[in-house]
């Protein structure tokens, strides 16, 4: 059996999650139809109504899956939800040795396809939302997030107390490997 090697890398995550966010991805918003249905897919037992106005982490699945990572919805190092809640993405960073976590107060430099984890952007709680980091722009970066007022877009941050950590998963990451 020949094996076919993973090509999936963060630069080409990025891509997709520019992409995607520009799409735009929405949920029942301004009167529209929601068409969330590519990204909850992903996730057996969720519906696209339930989904509604709590999808940024699994807008970043998506985006990964599309990406060519190949992650299962809901890793064994998730002790508390499947990846489409945040803090699902911290559990997984934190205990798959092969993927890099860095909390805010670590010397870090993102790059384009980081995951970026958010506390208190939207609500006042820790892992409130979650992107994908397109552009290091020095004292800022460009992110594409989902669920921005329940549609996706390209997100210009600070770095700053709202980041929470980046998860850097490595070029060609398989997790059967």
């Amino acid at each position: 059996m020949i094996k076919v090697m993973n090509t999936a890398t963060r630069q080409h995550l990025a891509e997709v999650a520019e992409k995607a966010a520009l799409t735009p991805f929405h949920g029942a918003a301004d009167g529209r139809k929601s068409n969330l249905a590519p990204i909850v897919r992903h996730f057996p037992a969720w519906e696209v109504a339930a989904a509604d106005g709590l999808w940024c982490a699994a807008f970043v699945y998506y985006c990964c899956v599309k990406a060519g990572f190949d992650i299962p919805y809901r890793p064994d190092e998730c002790r508390n939800c499947h990846l489409a809640g945040c803090i699902a993405w911290e559990e997984f960073a934190m205990n798959d040795s092969r993927i890099e976590y860095h909390k805010r107060t670590d010397i870090f430099t993102p790059e384009p396809g980081d995951i970026v984890l958010y506390d208190r952007v939207f609500e006042d709680k820790p892992h409130d939302h979650i992107g994908i980091v397109i552009e290091n722009r020095g004292q800022t970066f460009l992110a594409a997030e989902g669920n921005v007022n329940n549609v996706s877009a390209l997100i210009e941050r600070p770095f700053g107390e709202h980041i929470r950590a980046f998860i850097r998963i490595p070029d060609g990451y398989s997790y059967k490997e």
